[in-house]
């Protein structure tokens, strides 16, 4: 399984971007999959997940009514849409797979991280 993430990029406080997550060798419809982030000296952080089902998703509180996830699976590509960026959501970003929980995701549970893309948030 290779997930690549991408777009991220330097950003002013209160702008936005959009993160897109592809996988060249497999599908990824079906399975339940999200977002985590590393910022430097912090230990890793699920921030948002969306179900096998598609019909659920899960943030954490620090990115709550400000990022969106999001599947597209004729493009076979998983968004993560960041509105009202802030300089603590400076830190790399991975997507992943989760473990199916049918109309639920759980932020804790991600396997088969990609290379991630790098969010700098900064004046």
């Amino acid at each position: 399984v290779q997930l690549q993430a991408s777009g991220g990029g330097l950003v002013e406080p209160g702008g936005s971007l959009r993160l897109s997550c592809t996988a060249s060798d497999f599908s990824l419809s079906g399975y339940a999959m999200g977002w985590f982030r590393q910022a430097p000296g912090k230990g890793r952080e699920g921030i948002a997940c969306i179900s096998n089902t598609e019909t659920g998703t899960a943030y954490s509180d620090s990115v709550k009514g400000r990022f969106t996830v999001s599947k597209d699976n004729t493009k076979n590509t998983l968004y993560l849409r960041m509105n009202n960026l802030k300089p603590e959501d400076t830190a790399r970003y991975y997507c992943a797979l989760a473990p199916p929980r049918g109309n639920w995701c759980t932020l804790t549970e991600f396997y088969s991280g990609g290379q991630g893309t790098q969010v700098t948030v900064s004046s």
